[in-house]
């Protein structure tokens, strides 16, 4: 396919996500179930999935439409298990009810829209929570960023208060470490890198950064408030006089709010050709949550994660008690 072949000819590129989907290729396929495939986009987001070795799709959607699009475009879903359900509401509810039942290692997003399927997971009665605030971030393949960049959250919370930032952070923080990237460094982002009751989010960063210290946040290492430039740019950091292992080199960038984060996400996916790979977490399985917009790889890389990080909690569950 011409996608795929594309992959392969700008694996240079972006050699990030090539080293995760590669890595996600060495473990045993995920049963996922997908919520909705009634477009191409995210009907190819599975079979191309499917045909690299990630995962083994559970359709769920209209059986009638589904097939319609598969045939329309020329995809082959003839060896996946498909579903046959009325409409969008009914595909999130059923998706969330397989996973329940323990038929499913994945969720994947369709082509519904992201508040029906949430509502579903986050049903207080059906669906998929946990103790842990759900949260959503963004793997960013900048191009020329020696970094894979996390950035979080730029798609659920809008207006995270300071418990649910904790949440936020020990998400992506569990998400970077389980899936075999080392310890992070966390940057909490601001306007500015010094503390002032005129900016609330300042505030936020310096409490956050003294919850980590006394072990409400852990597995990271952590610094804020900072500004964009010196969280990312060691120079910009030198100038500024600012001296930490974070700065300069952080790898999970926390934003205020889902405003600057999507604004954020989306300045470096078009300005800087950057890839963005989408997950939720804090639900019983990790969420691949794609765009229309997304390439290939994005959506590769997106399920690549999300494979990773069930089979880092699979392997780790026994340890944990269940």
């Amino acid at each position: 396919m011409s996608d795929l072949n594309r992959i392969e000819e700008e694996a240079g590129r972006h050699e990030k996500y090539e080293r995760l989907i590669a890595k996600a290729k060495q473990v045993p396929q995920m049963r996922t179930v997908v919520a909705h495939p009634c477009d191409e986009t995210s009907l190819r987001g599975a079979v191309e999935a499917a045909e690299v070795g990630l995962m083994r799709p559970i359709l769920v959607g209209p059986g009638e439409k589904v097939r319609v699009v598969a045939k329309s475009h020329d995809l082959d879903i003839s060896a996946f298990e498909l579903v046959d359900v009325p409409h969008s509401d009914a595909a999130a509810a059923r998706a969330v009810e397989i996973i329940r039942e323990g038929g499913a290692d994945l969720l994947m997003k369709g082509s519904l829209h992201t508040d029906e399927l949430m509502r579903a997971v986050t049903s207080s009665t059906t669906g998929l929570r946990t103790a842990r605030r759900i949260s959503h971030v963004f793997v960013m393949d900048v191009p020329n960023h020696a970094e894979t960049l996390f950035i979080t959250d730029a798609a659920i919370n809008i207006a995270p208060d300071l418990d649910a930032k904790r949440d936020i952070i020990q998400n992506a923080i569990d998400l970077f470490t389980q899936i075999g990237l080392g310890t992070p460094r966390v940057a909490i982002l601001s306007a500015v890198e010094t503390v002032t009751s005129k900016i609330p989010s300042t505030i936020d960063a310096a409490a956050l950064c003294k919850m980590a210290e006394r072990g409400q946040i852990t597995g990271g290492v952590l610094d804020g408030p900072l500004a964009f430039d010196n969280a990312i740019d060691p120079e910009a950091a030198r100038i500024k006089g600012i001296q930490s292992p974070v700065a300069g080199h952080a790898e999970i960038l926390v934003v205020p709010n889902l405003e600057a984060g999507n604004m954020l996400a989306k300045n470096l996916t078009f300005l800087a050709r950057a890839d963005a790979a989408g997950i939720v977490l804090g639900a019983r399985v990790p969420i691949i949550l794609t765009s229309r917009a997304d390439s290939v790889r994005a959506r590769l890389a997106s399920c690549a994660v999300a494979v990773l990080l069930a089979d880092a909690r699979r392997r780790t569950a026994p340890i944990q008690g269940g």
